[in-house]
């Protein structure tokens, strides 16, 4: 079996197929998605955010002050609490 790529660019759809894009695209694209899903719903049910057990706390701190703050979200979880 061939050993897979790793991929080096963003990929976005376009017409139903993924094109290789610039980094600039895809993270405009990715803003559009939310701004969309934000405005079609309440904010505060529209995203969230997981966590990896792996992180520290400190980083599940900032986690979390960015759903609350910045996504106005409190659809916060991780995997810690096993």
């Amino acid at each position: 079996m061939p050993a897979r790529t790793r991929l080096t660019t963003p990929l976005v759809r376009r017409d139903g197929q993924l094109h290789s894009a610039s980094w600039d695209e895809a993270l405009d694209r990715a803003a559009e998605g939310l701004r969309r899903a934000r405005a079609a719903e309440d904010p505060r049910r529209s995203s969230g955010i997981f966590s990896c057990s792996k992180s520290t706390n400190e980083m599940n701190f900032l986690a979390q002050k960015f759903a609350r703050q910045v996504m106005l979200t409190n659809n916060i979880d991780s995997c810690n609490r096993t």
